[in-house]
């Protein structure tokens, strides 16, 4: 096979990026996530319940699918990064999630209001997140193999980056071409393309297949320009030498005190983010009474100051390293939980505006735009320090450990909100436990060493 050259495999290595982002972009956070609350909202009220008690009980529904993925995801990632590390492989495993990917996201073309099971639409929403989950870690691992420690930082931003422009284009044919409003046009005033019928929301629906239809399309790059050797398969068993080094791995933790902390630090503050993007669209639909279209403009601004500053994240992570970038964003997210919450129809930080004000909507406008930004530059930044943390030999398992870090309170977010909306009845006060989450991340930092305990290696393996 012919040679790739470094500039391709790092191209392909991004198109993972570009390829992926959708299911966050359009599923997670600003299409499907949205529409399944409001199709449920549209049932529950059809069955004599109050809008606000509805609107908590869709929230609550939404929490709990999300839970137990990331269950799963908990458990499972970090064993599957330390049975791979052992084999030597990562490709076959980015193959095999892709499926899971495709087939998940394709499934919530089912989202009939008319028909539809939430049992059902959670399974597959939940088999597609998994799939997108686990292919990121490993494509992850192979960032270090990219460039030099002082190179990897920008790529890793660079990279983040794409995947927000992608994320920004994919939503923009979305809202322009089918997603429709409540008269069945879309953005731009005409009817769905592909002759979907909009009084059964198939524009809307057409989210699943076309995130799908994206995500195969844009990862033939990956598979073509992205290489690993062929050796590093152990003798004997690979998965019970995984797990043998994943126990070591895990037995050695509280000797390695900054990586141990960075992994406590970023379970929460990713946690909050992340609880930040999937219960966005959500909140703005149920308290602010925004439309699937209305949150999608608002969508495409987050996706672009995400955009645009983990670019520039990247570029500060390049010359003053991580740490500083993720400091900075975890505050200004801080600042933005406490907004979300405050905000209401009749009030912003506590401040009482007129009936019919656009300041709360503005309001929100400005909060979308600062996660974005933050979050962006977060992401990419916290990617990186991963690296600067981990083994340079259990590349793969360390990124597992990472999701692990990730979902191991990404479950107990959605979870939080799910138990705080159900029992207040109120989305506004749902949303408080991600102020807990990003304060708990911040103060675990001052126990990060910003090279970690392990000395960076410059023969980690090439993708050649």
């Amino acid at each position: 096979m012919a040679e790739v050259s470094a500039r391709k495999r790092i191209w392909g290595w991004m198109m993972f990026d570009w390829a992926s982002q959708p299911y966050n972009t359009l599923l997670l956070t600003f299409i499907f996530g949205p529409f399944f609350a409001e199709i449920v909202i549209g049932r529950l009220t059809g069955e004599g319940m109050s809008r606000e008690a509805a609107s908590a009980q869709a929230q609550a529904w939404w929490g709990y699918g999300l839970t137990l993925a990331g269950v799963l995801i908990a458990v499972l990632a970090p064993i599957l990064g330390a049975i791979a590390d052992s084999r030597g492989r990562r490709l076959p495993y980015v193959w095999g999630f892709s499926i899971l990917y495709v087939v998940g996201a394709a499934g919530l073309w089912l989202s009939n209001p008319e028909t539809f099971s939430v049992g059902t639409l959670l399974a597959f929403f939940g088999i597609g997140l998994i799939g997108m989950e686990f292919a990121t870690i490993f494509t992850n691992a192979m960032l270090p193999s990219l460039g030099d420690r002082r190179e990897i930082g920008a790529i890793s931003g660079n990279g983040w980056a794409w995947g927000y422009v992608g994320g920004v284009i994919s939503l923009v044919l979305m809202l322009a071409l089918f997603a429709e409003n409540a008269q069945g046009v879309t953005f731009i005033g005409r009817e769905p393309a592909l002759g979907l019928d909009p009084a059964a929301r198939e524009g809307t629906r057409f989210v699943g297949p076309f995130t799908a239809i994206w995500y195969a399309v844009f990862m033939i790059p990956f598979f073509l320009w992205v290489r690993e050797p062929a050796d590093g398969v152990v003798r004997g068993s690979p998965a019970m030498e995984g797990l043998r080094e994943l126990g070591r791995t895990l037995a050695s933790l509280p000797k390695n005190v900054s990586m141990t902390a960075y992994l406590g630090s970023s379970m929460f503050y990713r946690d909050a983010l992340n609880g930040m993007y999937t219960f966005g669209g959500v909140y703005a639909l149920g308290v602010l009474g925004w439309t699937v279209v209305d949150i999608g403009v608002f969508g495409i601004l987050a996706a672009i100051t995400g955009a645009v500053f983990a670019w520039i994240g990247g570029k500060a992570d390049r010359a003053f390293g991580p740490m500083p970038v993720i400091r900075t964003c975890i505050v200004i997210l801080l600042f933005v939980a406490v907004l979300i919450a405050s905000i209401s129809p009749t009030s912003v930080l506590g401040i009482s505006v007129g009936e019919g004000s656009s300041l709360p909507d503005m309001a929100f406008y400005l909060a979308g735009a600062l996660i974005g930004a933050a979050g962006g530059a977060l992401q990419s930044a916290s990617r990186t320090m991963m690296v600067r943390q981990a083994n340079p030999e259990r590349m793969t398992e360390a990124f597992g450990l990472y999701a692990l870090a990730g979902k191991a309170t990404t479950f107990i977010a959605p979870a939080a909100i799910a138990v705080v909306s159900d029992i207040s009845g109120s989305q506004r006060l749902g949303v408080t436990p991600l102020i807990v989450l990003f304060l708990v991340g911040l103060i675990l930092l001052a126990w990060v060493k910003p090279d970690g305990d392990h000395v960076w290696s410059e023969s980690s393996q090439s993708l050649a």
